[in-house]
């Protein structure tokens, strides 16, 4: 599992000193304060909305980052990864947001915002039964076309000045600004590597004041306390044909948030401790849970959604505190910051070429983190293929150079987005691969040690179908016994009753895959497993089973979930 991390002052259970978790957590606050309001600013004036609406989803992005922080941290039943995971304004929206700003207003985003975070709920409540769809080959395709839609706008508001500015001023603000960020992000020290944003648009901003493109008076005349003037834009309730066409395209970048969300939902747990433990799938649900609370929260004051941020993970390996009490403490001065118009005010008035410098570093490695999700999921001629059209294709519709004299109305708004269509082809893509791969075997019985009859029976006709030997078909039935004998001994001390477990089984090349679907219960499997790669031998017999099914499987991997178990076992015909 790795080797104890002893840079962890507080594991997220602990209560450092409110002045140390106030001091972090304001570091926390002031590095991604820039990149939360900028967001959703970049969206309204892309979307040529007025400065009355920029000052609102401003206002309404920094306060409900600072909600769904807090959120995250505290963890509401099932709400929550009980961890410090920062919250800002989603990246990935950025484009989708724009086209329904276009198309009918505040009003249709507000409400295209609402509907697609129901579809978050309901995929953190199934995430166990999405994870052979939702793959990283098909997150990581719609990643990198979020990059290829986004990008065009952004450079258009890299030239966007007002007129009458001198020709210079966009190109130097804008180099300024990408110049900072990148030698920061090259060549600076990690505590630096952090403030990288905050510095760069900093230095943007005063280089753009020297031409004269950075307008102080509403950062002036702004009070200091206060809350913006009344421009809720309400909720599009018409349901008119704009809103289905653009629903799947929201339903789609929801998704993708959704796994953005996952990954920093496993990552935050393997920084967050002394000693690494196995992923918690019961905490990631309940991070992607605040998540969709802070999208729907995001639709019904009318600013576009939020999602996660990577710098958490940076934060707690840096500093060390993990504690919630941050997460808390983060929370709060995000909401104190939008509770005064003068920041607000300060963080509009950034000209749009340093933002969308800023906006173009961050979209360059969104596009990197979708294409390390791909490489590292494995690429095989298959998956090569999947991610190869699906890209292509996605980018052609997104151009409308693929029959664009052809699709018109509501089709032209569904395939005219590139995320929709390439996401579209990848799913199908996938799901043609699973229902045509070999045919998994399988088996539903109780979850008791009666059962280990038939589920040898089971794994034997499997060896047999394959042309097993002796020796391989007993080391595939020692797995299979040993992982039932640990699941019915947790159970058992449990106390729980009627459980059931289903157990499927595949060839795979020079090796089957063993699945065990069960109710959720006891400890994880790979927390045990290496634990006892550290100790001793002895003679327990509960303990023996682990030892020994470490012993038969190539691989184990526990997945925990609200609703079930799912354990993984590799078993090589070859040891």
């Amino acid at each position: 599992m790795g080797q104890t991390n002893e840079n962890i002052r507080y594991e997220p259970d602990e209560r450092p000193p409110h002045s140390v978790a106030a001091g972090v957590g304001f570091q926390a606050a002031v590095v991604v304060v820039a990149g939360v309001v900028l967001g959703a600013v970049i969206i309204g004036r892309a979307a040529n909305q007025p400065e009355s609406y920029l000052t609102w989803i401003a206002f309404a992005a920094l306060l409900i980052s600072g909600v769904s922080t807090m959120l995250q941290a505290v963890r509401v039943g099932r709400i929550g990864a009980g961890h410090v995971l920062v919250m800002g304004t989603s990246g990935a929206f950025i484009a989708v947001c724009i086209t329904a700003l276009v198309k009918g207003g505040p009003p249709l985003m507000a409400s295209l915002v609402v509907a697609s975070s129901l579809f978050q709920f309901a995929l953190a409540a199934r995430l166990s039964l999405l994870r052979r769809i939702i793959t990283p080959i098909v997150s990581g395709t719609v990643i990198m076309l979020i990059a290829v839609t986004v990008m065009p706008i952004v450079f258009d508001l890299l030239a966007d000045v007002p007129e009458g500015t001198r020709s210079g001023a966009a190109p130097g603000a804008a180099a300024a600004t990408l110049a900072v960020l990148l030698v920061l992000a090259l060549r600076a020290p990690v505590a630096w590597r952090l403030w990288a944003p905050l510095i760069g648009v900093v230095v943007g901003c005063a280089v753009a004041a020297l031409f004269g493109l950075y307008d102080i008076r509403p950062v002036l005349e702004a009070r200091w306390i206060g809350l913006p003037d009344n421009v809720w834009p309400g909720l599009d309730l018409t349901f008119r044909a704009e809103f289905w066409a653009l629903l799947p395209a929201f339903v789609v970048v929801t998704l993708v948030g959704a796994i953005e969300t996952i990954g920093d939902g496993v990552a935050i747990q393997r920084v967050s401790r002394r000693q690494p433990q196995a992923t918690d799938f019961r905490l990631v649900q309940g991070a992607l849970n605040a998540d969709g609370v802070g999208n729907l929260l995001s639709g019904l004051i009318g600013t576009p959604p939020n999602t996660t941020y990577s710098t958490s993970i940076s934060l707690a390996e840096l500093t060390g505190v993990a504690a919630r009490r941050v997460g808390v403490y983060i929370g709060v001065f995000f909401v104190l910051l939008a509770l005064s118009p003068k920041v607000t005010a300060l963080l509009v008035a950034i000209p749009n070429p340093v933002a969308a410098a800023y906006i173009t570093l961050l979209i360059g490695l969104l596009f990197v983190q979708g294409m390390r999700m791909v490489v590292n999921d494995g690429l095989d001629h298959r998956k090569a293929a999947v991610v190869g059209i699906s890209f292509w294709l996605g980018v052609g519709f997104q151009n409308q150079v693929i029959f664009a004299d052809m699709l018109g109305g509501t089709w032209g708004t569904l395939l005219g987005n590139g995320m929709t269509a390439g996401c579209l082809t990848a799913i199908v893509l996938t799901a043609f691969m699973e229902l045509t791969a070999v045919r998994r075997r399988r088996l539903e019985v109780e979850l008791a040690a009666d059962s280990m009859p038939k589920i040898d029976e089971f794994l034997r006709a499997v060896a047999a179908k394959i042309g097993w030997d002796d020796p391989a078909t007993e080391r595939l039935c020692a797995a299979g016994e040993e992982t039932l004998a640990i699941l019915a001994q947790q159970a058992e001390d449990d106390a729980a009753d009627g459980r059931h477990l289903i157990l499927t089984a595949r060839p795979a090349e020079g090796a089957v895959e063993l699945e065990f679907l069960a109710t959720a219960a006891g400890e994880n499997l790979e927390d045990r497993l290496a634990y006892l790669s550290e100790q001793p031998e002895i003679i327990d017999e509960h303990e023996i089973s682990f030892r020994l099914l470490r012993h038969y499987a190539a691989a184990v991997r526990h997945q925990k979930y609200h609703d079930l178990d799912i354990i993984a076992v590799q078993v090589e015909r070859t040891p």
